[in-house]
This record gives C-alpha cells, structure tokens and sequence, in this order.
C-alpha cells in the first residue's frame, strides 16, 4: 500500500507534464557524461521544453489511456521524458542536433500532435523547422514578391520620367526635317 502511495505523486507529475503537450520524444541517456547531460538539459530548457528521467513503471501508468500510451513499446532501458507544449518539433529538434555531438545520446520514439513516431520518424520530425521559423520564412515570401513589384514600378515610373525627358527633343528633331522639306 506504501509503495502505491509513493508512486502517486510521481505518476500525476508526469500526467501534469503531458496534459496539453504537443510533443514528448523518450531518450536513452545512458552513457553521456555529467557535462553532455548538464548541457543538454541547458538546451532543452533554453528551447521551453521540459525534460526529467523517470522509471518506465511510472511513465507507463501516466501515459495510460492518452495520445502518449503509444509510447510503451519504447519504455525499455533507462528512459528520460522530453515535453514540450508549445512547439511540436522542439524535443527532437534539440535531441537530435544534441546526439550528433554526443553519440550515446538515443532517441527511442515520440509522439508529436498525437501520433506515435519511432527513432526513425523522430529524425524526420527533428527536420522540421519552428513554428516561428515557418511563419518568417512564409512572411519573406510574401514579402518578396511585394518588394519586386514595387521596385519594378519605381524602375517604370524612373524610366517614364527620364524617357518624357528625352522624348520631347526626339519628337523636335523629327518635326525639323519635315518642315524644312
């Protein structure tokens, strides 16, 4: 009955972690240094994404019933749990880029916007750009297109202004050979 206890606080930790997340990537941590760790929980937390190692006992009964129960299958090793509720791509963004400097970093499978991606899937995912990143690059586009069209009306409205110029002694030079014939 104590143990039951003891776990209850644990289990609604991590129910409170994936309630509303849009992503949570589990990783294999076994083998980083205390450096790599302290470093790479550096840039998970400086990405907004929370990121704690529990047992997969625990993990198992949080996920139980939600979007995040596909996860099971990889509660196998020592795990540690990526949450993030904002942006969807951050945990294997992060992870990812984490493990190509730190090659005993694994990233076992996640789930992103409710569907169950494994190690392979994770790496695509990681691919994937920011939220943040996606509307900059959608706003350039629509703004450069916007900027080309200005510039070439100002290069009309140039060229107009600078032809009227010289079309008025042009159309003189044609008049003076007519009336002199």
């Amino acid at each position: 009955m104590a143990k039951v206890e003891l776990k209850q606080p644990v289990v609604k930790e991590i129910s409170e972690k994936i309630d509303g997340a849009q992503s949570a990537v589990l990783v294999s941590t076994r083998g980083l240094t205390v450096a790599q760790d302290t470093e790479l929980r550096k840039q998970l937390r400086e990405a907004g994404v929370t990121y704690k190692v529990y047992k997969n006992t625990m993990m198992k009964l949080a996920f139980k019933g939600t979007a995040f129960e596909g996860l099971d299958p990889f509660l196998e090793g020592p795990s540690a749990l990526a949450v993030s509720k904002d942006d969807a791509t951050a945990p294997a963004r992060v992870l990812a880029n984490f493990a190509k400097k730190a090659d005993k970093l694994e990233i076992k499978g996640g789930v992103v916007e409710g569907t169950v991606y494994d190690a392979a899937g994770m790496a695509e995912v990681a691919k994937i750009p920011s939220r943040e990143e996606l509307l900059s690059r959608l706003l350039g586009s629509f703004q450069s297109p916007m900027a080309n069209f200005a510039r070439v009306i100002k290069q009309i409205a140039e060229k107009k202004a600078e032809g009227g110029e010289e079309a008025a002694p042009a159309a003189e030079a044609e008049a003076a050979p007519a009336a002199e014939a």
